[in-house]
């Protein structure tokens, strides 16, 4: 399985930017794709993840400002982000798994991305 993202970069508080992820290889009907955000001397920390139900979980934080998609034909999943304040600012990464959704447990997520920056100043 390969995990590729694209997007990111700088928005000044209150604007807005999406985040494109293409995961490729993976044969499971059963699955998880995520994004998760690591900020500088932080954890890594689960944002949002879609099941492949359609099924949708996001973190207290950023719940009504983002929002997690996909587009299961072009194997692309999408993460909308509105209202950026300053504490989003963060590498976000994309990541899957095989079987069920762990927002709170990055680790359990075995593919990842390259991660790309978001700045929000």
């Amino acid at each position: 399985v390969q995990v590729v993202e694209s997007g990111g970069g700088l928005v000044q508080p209150g604007g807005s930017l999406r985040l494109s992820c293409t995961a490729s290889g993976y044969t499971s009907s059963n699955f998880c794709m995520g994004w998760f955000r690591q900020a500088a001397g932080q954890k890594r920390e689960g944002v949002a993840v879609i099941d492949s139900n359609g099924n949708t979980e996001y973190r207290g934080a950023v719940e009504g400002r983002f929002t997690i998609s996909e587009d299961r034909n072009e194997q692309v999943l999408y993460l909308q982000m509105n209202n950026l304040q300053p504490d989003d600012t963060a590498m976000y990464y994309c990541a899957y798994r095989d079987g069920n959704c762990y927002l709170y447990l990055p680790h359990e997520f075995t593919h990842w991305s390259q991660g790309t920056q978001v700045t929000v100043s």
